[in-house]
């Protein structure tokens, strides 16, 4: 089969917004829907086809991506009212670009198994300016001849695209992603304070250290002067898939507390995980 042409993104945001002018610059039709009608407005602008529901988003389409937060946001875009699973038809391809634990990954698989949908993985990596350049990390998993019949779409808003295997791999794949990301920050943060009180100029230190063996991503982007909105959320969903196959995981337990301390000397906010 070809490649999917109708396009929905469920969530308008700092995510979804680029990801669909990148889609419709590559002559993909895009169907939309956020319940925030700022995100609507700002999307229309772009040439988004804006729907009521993300139910008359999936009608519109044949390939959906989720760009929503949390798990719960997740679960009302699926199952709540005028959800995708009001639209749920065979062949109708949803693709979960949120960040959720891998046991919700597996639950989902479970709830629509009889539904005729096809679900794939393809969390998003990198962050907000690697949307707007379009130059997104995804992880992917699912259903791999469908998969690769999205990977076009996938390709337009993200310079990498991994297959990883079946629906939920993906998810494994970022969270792992995360865990070694935040205890970087982490260790950037305690190593970079301590050079800076034994008199060490801290930029010249980074740009040294970028061409060393302690060279890393969060460290030549500093993103440690960003909020980080999602820390405390992906270090949870990690400790809670360790909890459930009662494996100890000691330095994620210290990246957590590490993470939360450097939040709050910096002041940065500390989002409330919706229930």
């Amino acid at each position: 089969m070809d490649t999917p042409k109708n396009i929905g993104i469920i969530g308008l945001g700092a995510m979804g917004r680029p990801m669909a002018r990148h889609l419709m610059a590559a002559g993909f039709a895009v169907a939309g829907y956020d319940p925030q009608k700022q995100a609507c407005d700002q999307a229309a602008k772009l040439g988004v086809s804006i729907k009521p529901s993300a139910a008359e988003a999936a009608r519109a389409s044949d390939f959906v991506m989720i760009a929503v937060g949390f798990d719960s946001d997740v679960e009302r875009v699926l199952f709540g009212t005028g959800g995708l699973m009001e639209a749920a038809r065979a062949g109708l391809v949803i693709g979960v670009g949120s960040t959720i634990s891998p046991s919700y990954a597996r639950e989902l698989a479970r709830r629509t198994a009889e539904t005729g949908i096809i679900l794939l993985d393809m969390p998003l990596t990198r962050g907000e300016a690697a949307a707007q350049a379009g130059q997104m990390l995804v992880l992917g998993g699912g259903d791999e001849p469908t998969f690769e019949r999205c990977r076009p779409a996938l390709e337009t808003f993200a310079s990498n695209v991994f297959y990883l295997g079946a629906f939920g791999a993906g998810q494994v794949a970022k969270m792992a992603n995360n865990m070694i990301l935040w205890a970087c920050i982490a260790a950037n943060d305690e190593a970079l304070r301590l050079a800076g009180s034994l008199g060490v100029n801290e930029q010249r230190l980074r740009e040294a250290l970028g061409q060393s063996s302690a060279q890393n991503w969060a460290m030549d982007l500093q993103v440690q002067k960003h909020p980080m909105p999602w820390a405390e959320k992906d270090m949870m969903i990690a400790l809670g898939e360790a909890d459930e196959l009662r494996m100890p995981l000691p330095m994620a337990v210290h990246v957590r507390e590490l993470i939360k301390e450097f939040k709050l000397r910096h002041d940065y906010p500390t989002p409330k995980v919706p229930k």
